[in-house]
């Protein structure tokens, strides 16, 4: 008998809370699949082009760029210009060493030197780079042909926006004069 009782219970609970179930179980579902962001630990603001990364000057990356946004269909002749925030910086390996006079728990006077760390190679001394920082740009403007036409506007910002980072409020594309 209180089998039956507690499968009625269940069933007219069931009845009631069915939807609010379904949405509470599709939430956890959603919220199990993988994001596909890589961990890289990045913000938005702190982004970094791929193509910079290779050791390409501003230069070089903008006329990449123009070669390959000159591809999108409706786009046809362009310019594009690229302001850069800050430039590419090394992060140079350094040897440090502290040096206190006193207790250790309350040193009277202590100094600090640091020197770059140098490698005597085939082609001289360099120094050793731990890391590279890709520049971090501030706005592009694109002036194509097919500047007037919104699908071309749209593809042309998601593109510039992929390979250098930027949001689409810092793009700006503007039709040319013919």
């Amino acid at each position: 008998m209180t089998w039956a009782k507690n499968t009625e219970w269940l069933k007219k609970f069931w009845k009631r809370y069915r939807y609010v179930a379904l949405v509470i179980l599709a939430g956890a579902f959603i919220l199990l699949l993988p994001t596909g962001s890589g961990g890289s630990g990045e913000t938005e603001g702190t982004k970094r082009p791929a193509a910079a990364e290779t050791g390409r000057t501003l230069e070089q990356t903008e006329e990449r760029m123009q070669q390959i946004l000159s591809r999108i269909e409706g786009v046809g002749q362009l310019e594009l210009m690229l302001t850069v925030e800050s430039g590419t910086a090394n992060t140079l390996a350094e040897d440090t060493e502290l040096t206190y006079s006193g207790a250790a728990a309350a040193p009277d006077d202590y100094s600090r030197r640091s020197e770059t760390v140098i490698v005597s190679g085939d082609g001289g001394d360099e120094p050793v780079v731990t890391g590279t920082a890709a520049p971090v740009y501030r706005g592009a403007l694109v002036v194509c042909e097919g500047g007037n036409d919104a699908a071309v506007r749209l593809a042309v910002i998601q593109a510039v926006s992929a390979l250098t980072g930027l949001s689409s409020d810092r793009i700006s594309v503007i039709q040319c004069q013919s």
